[in-house]
């Protein structure tokens, strides 16, 4: 697990830089607004969100801080396909991912050493190793993202056969890496499930409820709406568990990661199902 979890991870981050192109990063000035409001709630909503949840569910300590890694990872690389499948603007998904994935290595230490200074408190198992949290980091999501888009550059006509390929791969990865650690950390998560289930519940319609609303309130249309709520709802638990095993060193820190990885595929399934209910004509193809 301690090598193939990161491994895997760095696959999967590769697989996004293997899809992604300059424009996609262009898009960032095209449309700003959107951007804006989908970095907006990812980068200070969710973890704040996070943050007033477990006060008011009365969770703290590990789980807790648990929580606030799961809130700090990036938007999942499935959130492109299925804001597809429902309709909305994937080019705006890709590019939230990307840049969202990148700039992790300087949010994600950020939050989670507030998490354990405020969770943890003096506990010397829940210390924030900041150097290696940042090179583990780097390592595993922006160096691969980086070099897959190298690749592409280099090698357009292989990566394009490639690009669906590896992204079927990357999902079946991380069904192994959220199920492997389900079965190393069952009386953890199964443990604490009463308590976060709920919790994460709420987080997810949360999220992308306030993503959807937000890009109606700043004006974006229908198919940038569904694409802020596929991106705020849908979060790298690879992420997660890799630095709560690996950097963090306290495992059952994933369990957050490892339940909202099951629970986020539901409420995205679903808002699939009422997007294309409500209008099933939508133009489904990439922007």
């Amino acid at each position: 697990m301690d090598i193939l979890l990161p491994l895997s991870l760095a696959f999967i981050m590769f697989s996004l830089g293997i899809s992604l192109q300059p424009a996609d990063f262009r898009r960032v000035f095209a449309s700003p607004r959107a951007i804006g409001i989908g970095l907006g709630i990812q980068i200070l909503g969710l973890p704040l969100l996070a943050f007033l949840l477990l006060s008011l569910f009365g969770i703290g300590g590990e789980m807790a801080v648990g929580v606030m890694i799961l809130a700090s990872t990036p938007g999942g690389v499935s959130a492109g396909l299925l804001t597809l499948l429902a309709g909305g603007e994937t080019a705006l998904s890709v590019s939230l991912t990307a840049i969202t994935s990148l700039g992790v290595l300087f949010t994600l230490p950020l939050t989670v050493g507030l998490a354990l200074a405020h969770f943890a408190g003096n506990e010397a198992s829940l210390q924030m190793p900041a150097m290696r949290t940042g090179v583990g980091v780097f390592l595993i999501t922006v160096l691969p993202v980086c070099l897959g888009m190298f690749f592409r550059q280099r090698k357009q006509q292989l990566a394009g056969r490639l690009e669906k390929p590896l992204a079927r791969l990357s999902t079946v990865l991380f069904i192994l890496i959220v199920l492997a650690t389900f079965v190393a950390q069952r009386e953890v998560v199964l443990g604490n499930l009463p308590s976060l289930g709920p919790l994460l519940v709420v987080l997810n319609l949360l999220t992308m409820g306030l993503g959807f609303v937000a890009g109606g309130l700043g004006g974006l249309p229908r198919r940038q709406q569904l694409a802020l709520a596929m991106e705020c709802g849908l979060h790298n638990a690879a992420l997660g568990i890799f630095v709560a095993n690996l950097l963090l060193q306290v495992p059952a820190l994933a369990a957050p990661s490892v339940v909202y990885a099951f629970l986020m595929n539901f409420s995205a399934f679903g808002l699939v199902f009422l997007a294309r209910r409500r209008c099933p004509a939508t133009d489904a193809s990439p922007a």
